[in-house]
């Protein structure tokens, strides 16, 4: 009689499990073999006695290059001509930090700009006014 209990684990619906060890297992999951886009790891475990415990956690994997869309968010009612921006930029070998390409370019806000210009509009008016 075994006297370990012995972990199984499944990724989404396969039948076939991508592993079985005894446990405490250290256990890598290589997700570059998974497509991007929610998942689910499945831990089934069985004890000495042959009773069975399950996990289930969902995670969703993103290998593929990132895409930043500037213009247009998730649900937004529109219409007419919508300027967008759309980069995409991929990790790299991720043991070389990659720059070209790896910043999205945004566009500078509203908010900010009337900012700045109500600030040189009462910096120019601060200047006539103690001048005088």
């Amino acid at each position: 009689m075994d006297h370990k209990s012995k972990v199984i684990i499944f990724v989404d619906d396969d039948l076939q499990p991508i592993g079985e060890f005894d446990a405490p297992v250290n256990f890598e999951l290589d997700t570059r073999k998974l497509k991007d886009g929610f998942h689910q790891l499945k831990i089934v475990s069985k004890d000495p006695a042959g009773k069975e415990g399950v996990r289930v956690i969902p995670f969703k994997v993103r290998n593929g290059p990132a895409i930043a869309v500037e213009g247009l968010k998730d649900n937004d009612e529109v219409d007419g001509v919508l300027p967008l921006m759309i980069n995409a930029y991929g990790k790299g070998n991720q043991k070389q930090f990659l720059i070209d390409g790896s910043e999205t370019p945004k566009s500078v806000p509203s908010w900010l700009i009337s900012g700045i210009i109500a600030f040189v509009a009462w910096a120019i008016y601060f200047t006539i006014t103690s001048l005088g």
